[in-house]
């Protein structure tokens, strides 16, 4: 069985769900991940906060607003009258049930449930139109076999018994559709994966089955070698590791939240990035395994605050790395990058909220320095242990950059440079022209 999921983009035009039921239209059975359509969880959490203000009417005009858009999608993509009545009315019963809430005061818990609504009206509307179609779907939700753990993990032994128990009902069936990103707690309330969302849920659905693969349908074809926003004459990248895929997603590819594939990884299940309206592209392959070695990508990530503790009590000192890494721990902040020398430790991170409080306790050590406005520059690919040349070709293209820290040797997948975020345009195109060639 087969996982493919598509994002708000794919599913968010009656031309897009058009071209989603050809690409699914194969015997091979299969499982359907859908998004909320593009904009309504923007437009989900302005009535939310319109209804945090107790302003009942703003959030009245919002929930009409998006009832007008899609019954105008319904509409324009179903012909059968019976499945266009039903699912006008799946519609409206569930933007009513959002309505319902402007008489009430809102709280966390019924948020996550307006915010649920999304993907609740996405799924519908794509089974009627299956149904029009000739198809015969089953349409799952989520909230049946999805849940999270008390430490807002993904609960794995609870998803897989009861998403089998979900599909035994239907022996027969080969196409089940149901929802992303949405889930219940471990108190049963409506809740959501936050992380990854519904690229999260296709890779949570496929280790539970244990899938043949996972399909990503986007709107771009693949991973590409460097950031298109910034770079001319970037290409898609044929294959990528696991590892090499999470480092880039991690240091700023958007195509993937860095914890969206994980539970692929750990069962060995390949994952595809494909374009909906590009469906004969290749994309990007995600597997154990490379038949290509050395630079595969270029991401930058943006945002980094840079803090150097130097002090003459390092030297020497076998304890001290640690009672400084214990700050970052206390207050919950992650750390990117690392550098050491005899008197001095250097660490990036991407977090504020604790800026403050984390400085005060690391004075303790010792003279404390911050730079803020830096983005790290990631070079990702299969570095081999006994390779060559590679750090060489990356500064020699790097040379009119200024580089403010290096991380090289953590991984055989990732050399990160720190630069300031004003020269990390010229940094990825200077990249992109001395390593691509590009």
């Amino acid at each position: 069985m087969e996982v493919i999921k598509f994002g708000g983009t794919s599913v968010g035009s009656p031309e897009g769900m058009s071209n989603i039921a050809r690409i699914i239209k194969s015997k091979t059975p299969k499982i359907v991940v859908l998004s909320a359509f593009s904009g309504d969880t923007n437009t989900l959490e302005k009535i939310c906060k319109a209804l945090y203000v107790k302003d009942s009417e703003e959030a009245n005009k919002l929930i009409d607003q998006l009832e007008s858009k899609h019954n105008q999608f319904i509409d324009t993509l179903i012909e059968s009258e019976l499945e266009k009545e039903a699912a006008h009315e799946t519609v409206s019963a569930h933007l009513n049930g959002i309505r319902a809430y402007t008489k009430k005061l809102i709280n966390l818990f019924m948020e996550r449930s307006i915010l649920a609504q999304g993907e609740m009206i996405s799924t519908n509307i794509f089974y009627h139109y299956l149904r029009s179609l000739g198809e015969k779907p089953v349409l799952l939700s989520a909230l049946d076999f999805m849940r999270i753990d008390n430490s807002a993990e993904p609960d794995a032994k609870y998803i897989a018994e009861n998403l089998d128990f979900e599909l035994a009902k239907y022996p027969n069936k080969e196409i089940f559709i149901t929802q992303g990103y949405i889930c219940r707690n471990a108190y049963g309330e409506i809740d959501n994966l936050k992380r990854g969302g519904s690229d999260y849920t296709a890779s949570l659905i496929g280790a539970a089955i244990k899938a043949s693969n996972i399909q990503i349908w986007t709107d771009i074809d693949g991973m590409h070698n460097n950031d298109p926003r910034y770079v001319p004459n970037t290409k898609p990248i044929k294959e990528l590791t696991f590892k090499e895929a999470a480092e880039l997603a991690y240091f700023g590819a958007k195509i993937l939240h860095p914890s969206s594939i994980r539970p692929a990884e750990e069962k060995g299940i390949p994952v595809w990035l494909k374009n909906t309206m590009k469906p004969e592209a290749y994309g990007t392959l995600i597997s154990d395994s490379t038949q290509s070695h050395g630079f595969k990508a270029v991401a930058a990530k943006d945002g980094i605050t840079a803090i150097k503790i130097r002090s003459g009590r390092m030297l020497m000192a076998y304890g001290f790395l640690r009672s400084v890494f214990e700050v970052f721990e206390r207050f919950k902040t992650p750390i990117d990058m690392i550098t050491t020398s005899e008197v001095a430790v250097s660490v990036t991170i991407d977090d504020e909220t604790h800026l403050e409080e984390t400085l005060k306790e690391l004075e303790g050590f010792g003279q404390v320095e911050v730079d803020r406005d830096l983005s790290i520059v990631c070079v990702v690919g299969d570095f081999l242990q006994d390779g060559h040349g590679y750090a060489a070709i990356i500064f020699e293209a790097l040379k009119e950059i200024p580089i403010r820290m290096i991380s090289y040797g953590g991984s055989n997948n990732n050399i990160s440079l720190l630069v300031r975020s004003g020269d990390k345009k010229a940094a990825l195109i200077a990249l992109n022209k001395g390593v691509f060639k590009l």
